[in-house]
């Protein structure tokens, strides 16, 4: 199904007041509270596999001991992971802080790149976490694609590609500049309350009748 810009904006709009009520992402809030890159990157580095609220939780009390790179040092792997515990792969996280801690200090003067060509230095940083650095921390443009933005585009018929960095492209070329920050935090919500993995409830769906569909086999 072919989509002009018109059709896009709309359902983008419609989607947009439609999760008003609904929680926003845990690193949104991380950013809302104080934007603050850092605090950005390593929230976000700890929400990947993991559930909002433990997000939250591990976030705000790695950050009540240590909030700069510089204090993240003075930790030890251990104190890191018990503090982090049970986000997942806790352990490989709380080495991947220490590297990106050392790493900023070392090259980039304690503090976090605003860029994709540095971000991608930082070891555990792909471009999904460095999108929303660049878009929650710096508040610059840029397509965060997670699971929930790769799914939902593809059931929607906005593009048709096998992985998030193929639908990052594609939706870069589609959707208006002014709605690239704001994408994913409006269908993270959206794909986690209604727009589900399995058996969408496309009953409650605001943008339905503009929906190919696409692989819904059930839907509610």
């Amino acid at each position: 199904m072919e989509m002009g810009e018109l059709n896009i904006t709309k359902i983008i709009t419609t989607l947009e007041n439609f999760v008003e009520h609904f929680e926003e992402p845990a690193v949104s809030k991380v950013a809302r509270n104080k934007r603050d890159p850092y605090r950005i990157l390593i929230s976000t580095i700890l929400s990947l596999r993991t559930k909002d609220k433990t997000t939250l939780e591990a976030s705000e009390r790695l950050f009540s001991k240590a909030d700069t790179p510089h204090k993240m040092l003075k930790l030890t792997q251990k104190e890191i992971e018990s503090l982090i515990y049970p986000v997942g792969f806790y352990r490989r996280k709380s080495g991947e802080i220490l590297e990106i801690s050392k790493r900023l200090i070392e090259k980039y003067k304690g503090k976090v790149p605003d860029s994709m060509k540095e971000l991608l230095k930082l070891n555990g940083v792909g471009r999904k976490t460095a999108n929303l650095v660049i878009n929650e921390g710096f508040n610059k443009p840029g397509i965060c694609v997670d699971t929930h933005v790769h799914r939902i585009s593809n059931r929607l018929g906005l593009v048709e590609t096998k992985t998030p960095e193929q639908s990052e492209t594609e939706l870069m070329k589609i959707v208006p500049k002014k709605y690239w920050i704001k994408y994913n935090s409006i269908l993270v919500p959206f794909g986690q309350n209604v727009c589900r993995p399995i058996s969408p409830l496309c009953s409650e769906c605001p943008v339905e009748k503009q929906c190919s569909k696409v692989n819904v086999k059930r839907h509610r």
